[in-house]
């Protein structure tokens, strides 16, 4: 699959002066419910309204959505408000029925990239429709799976494709609930830059009061749009009431949204941006020269165990070493996640050139 300027004629027959925004319940609850966020919804920036039918989750005994039943429930509220209706999808059933009821958008959530096998069943279903088909990133920080869905899904005639943000899982607590990785989607944008990207802010932060910071963040990064879950009562929502925002929060998030311009032409700019990245460029090119002499250093420690018959592995002393990495990144403003992460790849690199003295004659 090559990247095709018409891959965002979907996009841009919206029309919009700013970003996409797709808003809704995390879960249609019941038709009253659905019916009062859309009236709310309609008359704001919100294009799409979005609402969760059929909901996986991770263990058997809570809500899974009110199934086909809610179907009929966004077709009046299509019909009232004139919004276009979306739904998450994860098997060819539920395709079917979606079509049945006139759904506009269908989106396959993060449980469902991750399996090759559903996401064909699902392209197989759709082949050749007109529909606007989203794709979430896969729970596991995995590009090359979710190029594939999009893939599995272009190989099926489908052209009005986008994908969805939305965190990845990870064991380390952090501050998400699912860890942004925004490295991650910045490759799949540079890849694919006419396949429309939107931010799940929602499912990132697990916490509305996070979501005004994640969706500029994204727009900070040129994403073409957001999804976020909007509850009339979003403290007795029946699932996600944590990371739902009300109708009126959600209006002031993209009031208070700044849309930065893609690029900007003023040569005394592009002077001084130029100037910049000359020394940007000159301190990368410093840091690998002090992680490639670290790693010398490595090798040299490596030779020592191995002399003396010590394992490579050492815990207590990485422990001690990230302990004070982060009290001394701390004090340089750097956040402990970036810490974390930094140093983890820098000991793995070290271990990896360790063993490769062991196992040298």
């Amino acid at each position: 699959m090559e990247n095709k300027k018409e891959m965002r004629t979907w996009l841009d027959d919206f029309h919009l002066p700013h970003p996409l925004v797709i808003a809704g319940p995390c879960s249609a609850e019941t038709e009253n419910q659905v019916l009062q966020i859309a009236r709310e919804l309609q008359d704001s920036k919100v294009s799409i309204f979005r609402a969760g039918i059929w909901k996986p989750r991770t263990r058997p005994g809570g809500f899974e959505g009110v199934g086909e039943i809610g179907l009929k429930w966004l077709q009046k509220a299509k019909a009232e408000t004139g919004l276009l209706m979306a739904v998450e999808v994860a098997t060819a059933a539920h395709v079917k029925l979606a079509l049945e009821h006139d759904i506009d958008v269908l989106w396959i959530g993060a449980r469902t990239t991750v399996n090759p096998f559903a996401v064909q069943e699902i392209a197989d279903a759709l082949q050749n429709t007109e529909k606007i088909v989203l794709v979430k990133n896969p729970v596991n920080p995995d590009l090359a799976l979710w190029i594939g869905g999009v893939e599995r899904l272009y190989q099926a005639g489908i052209k009005k494709l986008g994908v969805i943000h939305r965190g990845f899982s990870t064991y380390e607590k952090t501050k998400y609930r699912n860890n942004p990785e925004w490295q991650i989607a910045i490759d799949f944008q540079s890849k694919f830059p006419d396949i429309p990207l939107i931010i799940d802010p929602s499912h990132i932060t697990g916490k509305r009061d996070m979501i005004f910071q994640v969706t500029q963040q994204a727009l900070d990064f040129n994403y073409d749009g957001m999804i976020i879950e909007t509850h009339c009562d979003p403290d007795n929502a029946w699932s996600d009431a944590a990371q739902q925002v009300t109708p009126e929060r959600l209006k002031q998030i993209i009031f208070d949204l700044v849309i930065r311009k893609e690029d900007y032409a003023d040569g005394d700019y592009l002077q001084q941006l130029s100037k910049l990245r000359v020394k940007i460029d000159d301190y990368d090119s410093k840091l690998l020269d002090v992680i490639g002499q670290r790693m010398k250093v490595a090798e040299d420690i490596g030779s020592l165990k191995k002399a003396k018959n010590v394992a490579v592995l050492q815990n207590k002393r990485w422990n001690e070493i990230l302990e004070r990495m982060v009290k001394e990144g701390s004090q340089r403003g750097l956040s402990e996640e970036f810490i974390v992460q930094f140093f983890k790849a820098i000991h793995q690199e070290s271990i990896a050139h360790q063993e490769k003295v062991f196992k040298s004659e």
